[in-house]
């Protein structure tokens, strides 16, 4: 088996001395979507705070292939290819659609294909193009989440962090959400995706982590999952 995309190894991290991940450990494929579920309040936003750098390790190693995420600040690795997009939408409000995706090319080799990507997120999330010149804060929930999917994408990405997509929408909205996200798998993006919600994923991921107190107490297929009801009802409430 080839060696993974993405790999974390014993990783333990917290805020202000209090520990939150405690020795965890994952490995996402190239190509993959890759689940971390679980209680809210356990450790899956740390977890992806971690790659990004946005929360530093005080154990264990973080790499992307060869390159150590864990020595690097934040904006080194969005440099090397890590693209984080954090819970709810954080867009630049009173901007259009159009110019809050540019504002995701910020990187130089991404600036210089900037027009050509914005094009090719038009046609993957087509909505963004209908709305192209409509105010940020004028789109409804889904579609502002959408906005910062498509944001992150304008980025010369290896792989896709998204956090709780599912957030505070309406079912509907959540809807899209996922079909925008099974898109992205599709066309062969590199994704590791948080959420709380259990039944949203179990049909789209390839592999499934299971993030109790900071700690990962399961891993394995989504279709083993399902039929492990005693995990589901005792972790997930269902």
């Amino acid at each position: 088996m080839p060696d993974p995309l993405l790999a974390l190894e014993d990783v333990s991290a917290g805020y202000q001395g209090n520990q939150v991940l405690k020795g965890l450990s994952l490995a996402v494929p190239e190509g993959a979507l890759v689940t971390i579920i679980g209680p809210n309040g356990h450790g899956k936003s740390t977890l992806l705070r971690c790659v990004s750098g946005l929360v530093r390790t005080t154990r264990g190693t973080i790499r992307l292939r060869d390159t150590p995420l864990h020595r690097l600040k934040p904006n080194e690795i969005v440099a090397a290819g890590v693209v984080h997009i954090p819970q709810g939408d954080m867009l630049f409000p009173d901007m259009t659609v159009r110019d809050n995706l540019l504002m995701g090319a910020y990187l130089p080799a991404a600036f210089a294909n900037g027009r050509q990507r914005l094009e090719e997120i038009f046609v993957l999330l087509p909505v963004l193009a209908e709305r192209r010149r409509q105010i940020a804060s004028t789109l409804s929930g889904g579609e502002r989440r959408m906005l910062a999917i498509g944001r992150g994408l304008m980025s010369v990405g290896r792989i896709l962090l998204i956090d709780e997509p599912s957030l505070g929408l309406a079912p509907i909205a959540i809807d899209q959400i996922y079909a925008a996200i099974a898109g992205l798998k599709r066309s062969g993006r590199t994704i590791l995706l948080v959420e709380e919600n259990a039944t949203r994923v179990l049909d789209l991921a390839d592999m499934v982590y299971l993030l109790d107190n900071g700690q990962m107490v399961w891993q394995g297929a989504p279709r083993d999952l399902a039929s492990r009801q005693e995990l589901l009802a005792t972790y997930l409430g269902g």
